[in-house]
């Protein structure tokens, strides 16, 4: 059933868009979920219809090369504030192969909306789908000739993810304005990688202040920018959201502002379902019905 505003509100961020998924989620009952690798549009309102009436949908208007695309999935209706491609201004071009022209594109745009959880009381949610750690090479390989090419590419990828990851932090400054205490922002999506990569932390803004930490809640001039992942909040047990060659990952992320820090009531991964393990070549699950990362919920009282 929908969360009464007096008990919070859920943000989620998950992928696909199949039966189960929709099971899923009507057993969590997020009012806001961000959604990656959306491929046909259409694919968004069949999850909508899925879960029943009342849903509003927003998508990027800049898939990748494969068609995928971010969106957001709401009870409440959305205003779009954001569609991001470009490179945060002055970052310049990154390689992203050994030969042809550098870019300064996302690999997919990543998408601000605001909704209301309540009459006058705003919430802007970002959802980004970050470059993989997953590597290809030319030619649609997925295993590299070499050594070198491996770690040429590996490279290139991490270029790339840390200019999006950049692009996405300049992001978060727009919704912000440096107003962080007073201005409910959530930052969610699969970055592509864990807490402590260096990748991640660039999103986070000024450093200090981390949960479980002993200045976490101790305001000082940092919390106008700072976002803080609540991922030390979920239970540690279920603290992942992919199985990677056998090994749990945490690369999917929720980050709020100082705003919400302290209104937050739940954060939990929900893996019950259990997850596959991918490996190097994502092409076995090319056409799999079901996902494979767990949907990250956090519940807020606003």
């Amino acid at each position: 059933m929908p969360i009464p505003p007096s008990q919070g509100r859920g943000v989620l961020p998950a992928r696909g868009t199949g039966g189960e998924l929709a099971v899923t989620l009507a057993g969590v009952a997020p009012d806001v979920l961000g959604v990656q690798e959306v491929g046909d549009p259409g694919a968004l309102d069949d999850l909508a219809a899925a879960l029943g009436e009342g849903w509003h949908t927003a998508l990027s208007g800049h898939p990748d090369a494969r068609g995928i695309r971010v969106g957001v999935l709401s009870r409440l209706p959305i205003t779009v504030l954001h569609d991001v491609t470009a490179f945060t201004a002055p970052l310049a071009a990154v390689q992203s192969a050994d030969s042809g022209p550098a870019t300064a594109q996302t690999s997919r745009g990543m998408l601000a909306v605001r909704v209301e959880p309540r009459p006058g009381v705003p919430l802007d949610v970002a959802v980004c789908h970050l470059k993989s750690k997953l590597l290809s090479f030319p030619g649609g390989r997925f295993q590299a000739r070499d050594e070198g090419e491996r770690a040429r590419y590996g490279a290139y990828a991490l270029y790339r993810r840390a200019a999006e990851a950049t692009t996405l932090r300049g992001l978060a400054d727009r919704l912000l304005g440096g107003h962080g205490p007073e201005r409910p922002v959530v930052v969610l999506g699969d970055f592509n990688d864990e807490p402590q990569a260096a990748t991640t932390q660039i999103v986070l803004g000024p450093p200090g202040s981390e949960l479980g930490t002993a200045g976490a809640l101790r305001p000082d001039r940092g919390d106008a920018w700072r976002l803080w992942n609540l991922a030390t909040l979920i239970p540690e047990a279920e603290r992942f959201s992919r199985v990677h060659n056998g090994r749990g990952e945490l690369i999917d992320h929720i980050l709020a502002s100082r705003a919400l820090i302290e209104r937050v009531e739940e954060v939990r991964s929900v893996v019950g379902h259990g997850l596959p393990s991918v490996a190097e070549d994502p092409t076995p699950r090319r056409d799999a019905p079901d996902s494979d990362h767990a949907p990250i919920l956090a519940r807020f009282t606003l």
